[in-house]
C-alpha cells in the first residue's frame, strides 16, 4: 500500500480490517505523519509503540483536557454533540493535577477489596451465562456471551436491577456505534442524556439509601475534605457504563474469534487453564486492543521521533497499530496464547490514564474464557463476523458459533 493511498477517516475500512495494512506501511516509512480532516483541523499520527507510550506518558506536553481525546474537538463536532462537552468534568477528558485529584477520589471504588466483593458473584453468572446456552449448540457469541458478563458486572457494581441491564446495552451501542447503519439512530444524540439521567436518579437513590457497593463508596468518598460533585460523579457513572461493557465485550469476542482460528491453542489452553490462562489473557488484550485510538492536543512545541510538533496540534496515538508493532511483538500478526512477555497497550501506555478498570477487566476475561473453555471444547464459527464502523472501537458486532451441545450446571443460587 502506498502511503498516499492511507486514510485513517474511512470508517469502511476499518470495518473490512484494512486498516492493520495502512499502519504497517506508516511504521515503516512516515511513522509521525500529517493527516488532513476535511472542514476541520488536521492531526498527526503516532503508530509506534515506543513513541505513543511517550506521548501517553507526558502529560504536561500533551493534554487530553485542551482538545478533547476524540480526533474532532467538541466544538468540531456536527450539530448537538456540540453540547456534549466533557472536557474537565470526565477523567479520560482532564490533566493533572485535576485529574490527580479525581483519580485519588474514584480509586475509593476500585480497591482490590471492592472488586473482590464481586469475582464470586461475577464466577456464579459465568456459570448462569454458559447454562443459557449450552444446550442449544449455537448461538451469536456476542450478543449471548460476551456482551453478558460485562453487562451484568457494570448493573452490580453500579446496584442497577439486571433486568435493566439491556438499558446500558442498548445506551452504549447507539453511542458508540452512531456511525453504524445498525446502531445509527435518529435519537442517537439521546442515548446519551437518557443514559445521564438515569445514572443521576442512582446516584440520588444510594445517598438516601447507602450499600456495600461502588456507587455508595464514589459517592461518599472524600480526600483531604474533597468529594466529588453531582456532575463529576454522573459523568463517572457515564464512563463506566460505556468504557466497563463495550471494551470487555469486543475482547472476549476477539480473543474467541482468535481461538477458533487455531484450534491447537484452543485444545492446549483448554487443557492447562490453571497453568496458562493468565498469559493467554494478556495476549487476548493485546489482539483485541479495543480503543483503536485516543487522541492528545500539544500544549508547546516539541517533537515527536524527529517530527517538529506546534503548540496546538492535535496528535492522535493509534493502539491498534502499536501493539502490532514488529519491533516489540515478534510476528505480531500471528496470535500466540503463551506470548511471554507481552508489554501491550490495551489498557493505555500506562501513567496517569492507565486504565481504572484493568484488574476488573482481566477478572472478567478469565472468569469467562475459563467457563467456555471448560464446558464446550468444540467451539467454531457458523457465519460471517460482523465488524462495527468505526475507527475507535474495535468492534464486533455478532459473530454466529455452533458447538456441541452440553448439559447445564444449574448452580445453587449464591446467598
Amino acid at each position: 500500500m502506498a502511503l498516499e493511498g492511507i486514510d485513517l477517516l474511512d470508517l469502511d475500512r476499518f470495518q473490512r480490517l484494512e486498516h492493520w495494512e495502512m499502519f504497517d506501511r506508516l511504521r515503516q516509512e512516515d511513522p509521525v505523519s500529517w493527516h488532513d480532516y476535511p472542514g476541520a483541523q488536521g492531526f498527526w499520527n503516532v503508530v509506534r509503540h515506543e513513541d505513543l507510550v511517550a506521548v501517553n506518558r507526558d502529560t504536561a506536553t500533551f493534554s487530553s483536557e485542551a482538545g478533547g481525546i476524540s480526533i474532532l474537538t467538541p466544538d468540531e463536532f456536527p450539530g448537538e454533540a456540540q453540547g456534549n462537552d466533557p472536557r474537565g468534568l470526565m477523567m479520560l477528558y482532564m490533566d493533572p493535577p485535576k485529574h490527580t485529584r479525581y483519580r485519588l477520589l474514584v480509586n475509593k471504588g476500585f480497591t482490590p477489596r471492592m472488586v473482590g466483593l464481586i469475582e464470586k458473584y461475577l464466577e456464579h453468572r459465568a456459570v448462569l451465562i454458559v447454562d443459557n446456552i449450552i444446550e442449544r449448540g449455537e448461538c451469536d457469541f456476542v450478543v449471548d456471551l460476551a456482551s453478558e458478563l460485562p453487562l451484568q458486572a457494570i448493573a452490580e457494581i453500579m446496584g442497577v436491577p439486571q433486568e435493566d441491564r439491556k438499558l446500558l446495552f442498548d445506551w452504549s451501542n447507539r453511542m458508540i456505534g452512531a456511525d453504524d447503519p445498525e446502531f445509527a439512530s435518529e435519537d442517537n444524540g439521546m442515548a446519551a442524556a437518557e443514559l445521564f439521567m438515569y445514572v443521576n436518579d442512582l446516584g440520588k437513590q444510594r445517598a438516601a439509601d447507602p450499600r456495600d457497593d461502588i456507587v455508595t463508596k464514589l459517592i461518599n468518598s472524600e480526600v483531604d475534605g474533597d468529594r466529588l460533585s453531582e456532575l463529576e460523579f454522573d459523568m463517572f457513572m457515564m464512563l463506566l457504563t460505556v468504557a466497563g461493557n463495550e471494551t470487555t465485550r469486543n475482547t472476549t469476542s476477539w480473543g474467541m474469534w482468535a481461538l477458533m482460528q487455531n484450534p491447537d491453542q484452543y485444545a492446549a489452553l483448554a487443557g492447562d487453564l490453571d497453568g496458562k490462562l493468565d498469559v493467554a489473557i494478556e495476549e487476548v488484550l493485546r489482539w483485541a486492543t479495543p480503543v483503536y485510538h485516543f487522541r492528545r492536543t500539544a500544549l508547546a512545541d516539541t517533537e515527536i521521533a524527529g517530527q517538529e510538533i506546534k503548540a496546538g496540534d492535535k496528535v492522535v496515538m493509534w493502539h491498534t497499530s502499536a501493539d502490532r508493532d514488529e519491533t516489540v511483538f515478534d510476528d505480531p500478526y500471528q496470535f500466540d496464547f503463551e506470548r511471554f512477555p507481552n508489554e501491550h497497550i490495551a489498557f493505555g501506555g500506562g501513567g496517569q490514564h492507565f486504565c481504572l478498570g484493568a484488574n476488573l477487566a482481566r477478572m472478567e476475561l478469565k472468569l469467562i474464557f475459563r467457563e467456555i473453555l471448560e464446558r464446550i471444547p468444540d467451539m467454531r464459527l457458523a457465519g460471517d463476523v460482523e465488524m462495527l464502523r468505526s475507527n475507535f472501537i474495535g468492534g464486533v458486532k455478532h459473530m454466529p458459533v455452533s458447538f456441541t451441545p452440553g448439559a447445564r450446571r444449574n448452580p445453587p443460587p449464591l446467598d
